[in-house]
């Protein structure tokens, strides 16, 4: 799918042009997981772990809260979806689910997409704290200050 580069930046901060982004132009790829009128599924191109997928409205929509509320309901209905598939073969032990709104969390592609990442028993020392470690200084809330 080509380099880290190609998926920085498309859409531009506010959206930007739809003609120009990246997943807008995968919206009809042969490689979906899944489909619904509003929504649609792909691996991801550059996994985190085995599995990895990610969920995309077809309007092209920079901010998860500019989705209508029909939208918001496509993307995690696909969601759902795309995990019973992961499921069905063998599986992941568990699930990260994000979404990253906005160039201060790490927003790279201005395209709302939601993050599916299967887990899998032993893929991290200790995976306590999960998502939390997007700002590692805060990860370990469990021993506290």
């Amino acid at each position: 799918m080509g380099s880290p580069g190609r998926f920085q930046m498309q859409g531009g901060a506010a959206g930007g042009d739809p003609t120009s982004c990246t997943f807008c132009a995968m919206r009809d790829s042969p490689d979906l997981l899944a489909e619904n009128s509003l929504a649609f599924a792909l691996p991801d191109a550059f996994p985190v772990s085995p599995g990895h997928a990610l969920i995309l409205p077809r309007r092209h929509v920079a901010d998860y809260f500019d989705l209508t509320a029909e939208e918001k309901a496509a993307l995690w209905e696909l969601v759902d979806r795309v995990r019973e598939q992961m499921l069905g073969g063998g599986g992941p032990a568990g699930f990260n689910i994000g979404v990253n709104v906005g160039a201060a969390a790490g927003q790279t592609v201005f395209h709302v997409h939601v993050h599916l990442i299967p887990r899998y028993a032993g893929d991290r020392d200790d995976p306590r704290g999960g998502v939390r470690w997007v700002l590692p200084d805060r990860a370990r809330y469990w021993e506290g200050d």
